[in-house]
């Protein structure tokens, strides 16, 4: 599923039009990385957690020549599902 039919199936399931769904949705998701670049979690509940993680500096090989290099630092994004999520899946 991607963003479209996410807005197709909520829009035919509240009986809203794609364009206000679609509104919401882009809103939703600008609230949530906006929270994500200040460096605060996201917590939805019966859903998971979103949040920034750093991971830290390591020495890695360079494939081409097998050279030891040095991986900077640097911010990603994790996703945690909240117990009842993972329930559901498993």
């Amino acid at each position: 599923m991607n963003k479209a039919d996410l807005i197709l199936k909520i829009s035919e399931k509240l009986d809203v039009s794609r364009f206000d769904v679609e509104e919401i949705v882009d809103e939703f998701l600008t609230m949530i990385e906006k929270e994500i670049v200040k460096g605060e979690d996201v917590k939805l509940s019966g859903f998971g957690i979103f949040e920034k993680k750093i991971r830290k500096e390591r020495k890695g090989t360079n494939p081409s020549d097998g050279a030891i290099i040095t991986i900077p630092s640097k911010a990603t994004i994790a996703f945690r599902p909240s117990k009842n999520f993972k329930a559901k899946v498993n």
